[in-house]
C-alpha cells in the first residue's frame, strides 16, 4: 500500500493506483472526458490535470501513478484554470449544435462546460476540415463534433476486437477514424455500437430510423408489422430502471400499440 494525501486528506492506495482512482478512493470528483474504467489511461483529454506537491507542471492524474507520500491538490486555482482552459480549447474545435445533436443534454462535455460556468468560448479562427460519414446503415461519424479523446479508439480495439478506428494525423490535423481517412464501410466495422455508445459528444451515433417508420405508419397503403430480436425483450428493461435480464415482453407489445 502506498501513502498520498489528497486535499488533505491522508490515505493509503494499493500500488499501480492512479490519481484519478486514489481521488475517488477519497471521495473526490476530478472531471475526465477520455477515461474509461478497466482500460489503460492514454490521458488524451487532459480535462484531469491535478497539481502535485514538487512537480513542475500539472500532471494528468488518469495516467500518473501514485507514488509514496505524494501530496495532491485536485481542485487548486492553478488546476481549476487549466482545465477551465482545456474545456475552452476543446469547445472552440468542437462543432456545437447543441440543440439539434443527438446527445442533447446527455453531452459530457457540455456538462462539464455548465459546471465550470463557460458561457462562452473565447477561442476563435479556422477549425480542421469536418468529415461526415454516413456510408454504413447503423453508423453516423461527425469528426466536426469530435474531441479526440480516444474512447472510441480504445473500445473498437481493446474490447470488441474489430481494430476499424485509429488516430491519424497531427497537431490540428489529428482525426480519429478508419486506417488511411476511409469511411467505415469501407473497413472491418461490425457496427456494434460501442463507441457510440461510449462517445461523450455524439461524434458517433447511431442512425435513426424513425423518420422513415413514421412515413410508414402514416401510409394508407402500408400494413406495418414490427420485428424485434430475442434479446431486445431481455435488454431493454434497463434503459428504463428495470434489473438486468428482465423481460418486458408485455411492456413492449403494450408501448407499440
Amino acid at each position: 500500500m502506498l501513502n498520498v494525501t489528497i486535499n488533505g486528506q491522508k490515505l493509503q492506495v494499493p500500488e499501480g493506483s492512479t490519481l484519478l482512482q486514489a481521488a475517488r478512493q477519497a471521495g473526490v470528483s476530478v472531471p475526465t472526458l477520455c477515461n474509461l474504467e478497466h482500460r489503460e489511461a492514454i490521458g488524451a483529454c487532459r480535462v484531469c490535470l491535478v497539481e502535485v506537491e514538487g512537480a513542475r507542471t500539472l500532471l494528468a492524474s488518469c495516467s500518473t501513478p501514485v507514488t509514496e507520500g505524494m501530496v495532491v491538490r485536485t481542485h487548486s486555482a492553478r488546476a481549476r484554470a487549466a482545465r477551465r482552459q482545456v474545456v475552452e480549447l476543446l469547445l472552440s474545435e468542437h462543432e456545437g449544435d447543441c440543440p439539434t445533436c443527438d446527445r442533447g443534454g446527455d453531452c459530457e462535455l457540455r456538462a462539464l462546460a455548465e459546471e465550470m460556468g463557460i458561457a462562452f468560448v473565447p477561442y476563435a479562427g479556422a477549425k480542421a476540415r469536418a468529415h461526415l460519414d454516413e456510408t454504413t446503415p447503423a453508423l453516423v461519424r461527425d469528426n466536426g463534433k469530435c474531441i479526440k479523446c480516444r474512447r472510441c479508439v480504445s473500445v473498437c480495439n481493446e474490447v470488441q476486437g474489430v481494430g476499424a478506428l485509429f488516430p491519424q494525423g497531427r497537431g490540428f490535423q489529428t482525426v480519429i477514424g478508419p486506417a488511411f481517412t476511409r469511411d467505415l464501410d469501407s473497413v472491418a466495422c461490425v457496427q456494434c455500437g460501442q463507441c457510440a455508445a461510449i462517445c461523450p459528444v455524439g461524434a458517433i451515433i447511431e442512425k435513426s430510423a424513425i423518420p422513415a417508420v413514421w412515413r410508414a405508419i402514416e401510409d394508407p397503403a402500408l400494413h406495418v408489422v414490427v420485428q424485434t430480436a430475442p434479446a431486445i425483450r431481455a435488454a431493454l428493461g434497463e434503459c428504463f430502471g428495470c434489473e438486468p435480464g428482465t423481460r418486458v415482453t408485455g411492456q413492449m407489445a403494450a408501448a407499440l400499440r
